[in-house]
């Protein structure tokens, strides 16, 4: 898989669940082996998923898409 298709997917499911949400990448190249989401809401960081301490193997560093429309609905609920 291209190295932004995983991304791309993921923003597509978050956005598919929530249409009113803005959903950026990093514009550069990120960190290698890692990838992270983060919902920024009212000025407050809430880490939705951190690959970064997981793997290998390295797709145990992608969530699927479900566990993290999981976390997001968690995390706005919270709010």
């Amino acid at each position: 898989m291209a190295s932004r298709a995983k991304p791309e997917g993921i923003r597509g499911a978050l956005q598919a669940a929530h249409p009113d949400l803005r959903v950026l990448l990093n514009p550069q190249k990120p960190r290698r082996n890692s990838f992270e989401v983060t919902l920024l809401s009212e000025g407050k960081e809430v880490s939705l998923w951190s690959g970064i301490k997981k793997g290998p193997p390295r797709k145990l560093k992608f969530p699927e898409p479900a566990v993290l429309l999981s976390a997001l609905e968690e995390a706005l609920k919270s709010q």
